[in-house]
């Protein structure tokens, strides 16, 4: 396992001052995050946790899930969710010439569009995976139109060394008015997503929080 940091510190979003890390506190609301899908074992129960909370969400998408399980997606879309782009491959910007990389990121958003009709408004969203993107890769997303969306909390649930009540605390404990919280929905987070999602949608509301999609 790769390490990683739960809440990301302020250094780091100030030497990329560029990409967007959270939103203002003064806004009262949480941005929950899934990246990796749509997958049928998963992206069904976070969207059924979703519309019970009475939550909206942004949904980082794969494009090859995309290609593979398109309902799903029609599903994510049609139940008011934010679409963003995640790559076709999940590809490793720090592993990827710049060239491949957008063309891979390119070749998502035509299946998004390919998919969806109705995207003539859509934002342009997209996160790298892992969070790796060279500085040359940050500058070409932007002269595509992108706007890059990191996070300042990372629940830790693809990691199948920590326990669930873990995965719960790395969210409860970071969270705040304009947080960007990842979680992600694929096979490996299932366990500790099962576990966390629906605690962190009750506790926002025991704050009067709104979930909200970017």
């Amino acid at each position: 396992m790769i390490p990683y940091i739960v809440k990301t510190p302020k250094f780091v979003q100030w030497i990329f001052p560029k990409r967007i890390w959270a939103f203002s506190n003064k806004n009262n609301a949480i941005y929950l995050t899934f990246d990796d899908g749509p997958i049928p074992e998963v992206t069904p129960w976070v969207l059924s946790e979703l519309k019970k909370h009475k939550a909206k969400a942004t949904f980082f998408c794969i494009g090859d899930n995309i290609k593979k399980h398109p309902d799903i997606f029609q599903k994510v879309k049609s139940e008011g969710h934010t679409i963003a782009n995640h790559t076709f491959n999940h590809l490793n910007g720090a592993r990827t010439k710049t060239s491949d990389y957008i063309k891979n990121v390119l070749e998502a958003e035509a299946q998004i569009e390919s998919t969806q009709s109705s995207f003539a408004h859509r934002k342009s969203l997209f996160r790298p995976p892992y969070g790796r993107l060279t500085p040359g890769q940050a500058k070409k997303l932007r002269k595509e139109g992108y706007s890059i969306i990191m996070w300042d909390v990372l629940s830790g649930d693809f990691d199948a060394t920590i326990s669930e009540e873990k995965c719960l605390q790395n969210v409860l404990k970071n969270i705040r008015p304009g947080s960007i919280v990842i979680f992600h929905d694929s096979i490996k987070a299932k366990k500790n997503l099962q576990y966390t999602l629906p605690k962190v949608l009750q506790y926002c509301i025991q704050k009067n929080w709104l979930c909200k999609a970017i």
